[in-house]
């Protein structure tokens, strides 16, 4: 009885403890059950929620880039390209094998995709395929339900109408590189773009535009249902350009693909009315990037075609100078407009003997017949009795040193050497060395852009800054204004009439390529200026620099004005290794370009 009794009570103890160790159980599952369902129900359907929802960043539409009377420079051009977003599969590389048996994808577009990748965001999506056919376009959307993460999407090219005839100046857009996307992760997104020259990098922060949003509703297998709500991307701002497109065109074909560069400007104002540079290139080929054979073709030419001549190229200005050299010896009374020097074709300084272009002399000449006939001599006395501080401080006063504020990246700056520059490099300057700078050789150089502010300042007497962007947003750019030069009326009196008579004149040296055009007439300076050591063989009385190979010949300038009587346009021209005329033909072809130009309007 005992014994049976003892059996019972153990059972009864285990009874007990299995059931309470099952109310246990049950009870913290239904307190569980309880905190799911109840207290954290409204986290839980936040958490359904988003999974059934998914957003995603639009890039914008990039600004436009118009000339002064909104022709288009740079704009967009609509087209149909592959996405695929890593997220929504676990199984890439087979995704995109399909899509590869779908749709052509080149060399290019299998190395970009293999490198995004490697190093894009798994939230952002990848670009397949920037451009679509209607039929890969068909194809994508019949498989789109066995191609989880593939997205069809609307995204734009870059067009630049004019090509390379304004590559330099406008520029052009890349891919961001990784720098790019640390620093902003906006541009991580398809299809965003950045500037990287000209105006397109300059103004690139008011181009980029903002980007969208879209929210959408997605099934168990992450495709679109349908699209709850969006916020709309906003277009980058339109940056409209004094640049002229017929202008512009006109400057390109003026130089005939010949190596330089031409800028012209509204004399008034300092509008860059024109600015090319030659040789040139496709601005098209960045937007996607440049194929390994167009990139080793541009790296592999000797003209470097990638170089924006027009501010960026540093060039000896030759005889382009001496009306600056004029201005500062009339302006701290080293001459006047009746000095007259004798050139019989050479002068001796120091132990060396210095050559006129012309050998057998000019004869007597004054400041303006020696702009005329371009006299080498005269300016050898005038520069040693001017020096070459004068001559440098005359060189600010009319633009020619540093970099104007263009709106516009990477402008090379002009210069000009004194006496505190050779003594902090330890040069020993002699007389010789102020006389070569007085015919704009040796350490003098200077850009294009430079040549034309100085041109234009001396036609006008005023202190004209170029400027290239007109207005932003449809806001004009507001600009301060022009003051006066503060240069005596009687010297830019005397330098004028030695420019009129360089073209209007039968002993000008631009007599044979001077404007005709209804009365209206030009004036300017020639140059030509070495771009080596040619000392040696310019002492030989048979010089000939026409007998030298094309590349060691000297560089032909240009800077002018027109018309005489009332300056409205200005322009430097610079053509490499060219002839004495090449860029008074090409600046006298833009002035026809921009009367005629004038008289339609009119």
């Amino acid at each position: 009885m005992s014994r049976r009794a003892s059996e019972r009570s153990i059972f009864t103890r285990r009874i007990l403890i299995l059931g309470g160790a099952q109310a246990l159980v049950f009870g913290g599952l239904s307190a569980r059950l309880y905190d799911l369902q109840v207290i954290e129900h409204p986290h839980y359907r936040r958490c359904a929620r988003d999974n059934a929802l998914a957003q995603r960043l639009l890039a914008p539409e990039r600004g436009l880039i118009t000339d002064r009377n909104g022709a288009l420079l740079a704009g967009n051009r609509q087209r149909w390209r592959a996405l695929f977003l890593m997220t929504e599969t676990p199984d890439g590389p087979a995704v995109i094998a399909r899509v590869a048996r779908l749709i052509t994808l080149s060399h290019d577009d299998e190395s970009r995709i293999a490198a995004m990748f490697a190093g894009a965001p798994q939230y952002v999506p990848v670009v397949l395929k920037h451009e679509l056919d209607w039929r890969e376009l068909a194809r994508l959307e019949v498989h789109a339900a066995s191609l989880p993460g593939m997205m069809i999407d609307r995204g734009f090219a870059r067009l630049y109408p004019l090509g390379a005839d304004a590559a330099h100046t406008v520029g052009y857009v890349v891919r961001p590189n990784r720098e790019d996307v640390e620093a902003n992760p906006v541009l991580a997104l398809p299809g965003m773009r950045v500037g990287r020259s000209g105006v397109e990098q300059a103004r690139d922060g008011v181009l980029r535009g903002r980007p969208g949003v879209t929210e959408s509703e997605v099934n168990a297998l992450g495709s679109v249902v349908r699209v709850l709500d969006r916020a709309p991307e906003r277009q980058g701002q339109t940056v409209r350009l004094t640049l002229d497109v017929g202008l512009q065109r006109a400057a390109a074909a003026a130089l005939r693909a010949r190596a330089g560069a031409i800028v012209l400007m509204d004399a008034r104002d300092g509008a860059v009315l024109a600015m090319a540079s030659a040789p040139s290139f496709d601005p098209t080929w960045f937007d996607n990037g440049v194929p390994d054979a167009v990139w080793s073709r541009w790296m592999g030419d000797k003209l470097h075609p990638l170089t924006d001549r027009s501010v960026q190229g540093l060039y000896a200005p030759g005889s382009s100078f001496k009306p600056t050299v004029a201005l500062a010896a009339l302006g701290c009374g080293a001459i006047t407009a009746r000095t007259r020097f004798f050139c019989p074709g050479h002068m001796k300084i120091g132990d060396r003997m210095f050559y006129c272009w012309l050998r057998s002399g000019h004869g007597w000449m004054d400041a303006a017949s020696a702009l005329q006939q371009s006299c080498d001599v005269f300016y050898y006395h005038v520069a040693m009795r001017t020096g070459i501080d004068r001559m440098a401080t005359m060189g600010v006063r009319l633009g020619l040193t540093g970099a104007p504020p263009l709106d516009f990246p990477d402008i090379a700056q002009g210069f000009l050497p004194t006496h505190d520059w050779a003594r902090r490099r330890h040069i020993t300057w002699t007389a010789g060395d102020t006389a070569v700078e007085g015919i704009g050789q040796s350490y003098t150089v200077f850009t294009p852009l430079n040549l034309a502010t100085m041109i234009s300042r001396i036609a006008t007497g005023r202190l004209i800054v170029p400027h290239l962007v007109r207005a932003i947003g449809g806001k004009p750019i507001a600009r301060p204004a022009i003051a006066l030069i503060g240069l005596d009326d009687p010297h830019l009196a005397t330098v004028r009439r030695g420019l009129n008579a360089v073209v209007n004149t039968t002993l000008g040296t631009s007599w044979d390529a001077r404007l005709v055009l209804g009365g209206i007439r030009m004036a300017g300076k020639t140059g030509t200026a070495q771009v080596i050591d040619e000392d040696a063989a310019m002492e030989a009385e048979n010089y000939d620099d026409a007998r030298l190979p094309w590349k060691d010949r000297p560089n032909a300038l240009f800077v002018g004005y027109a018309p005489v009587e009332a300056p409205r346009y200005a322009a430097a021209v610079v053509i490499e290794h060219g002839t004495l005329l090449g860029p008074v033909k090409a600046a006298r072809a833009l002035f026809k370009a921009a009367f005629r130009q004038e008289q339609a309007v009119g």
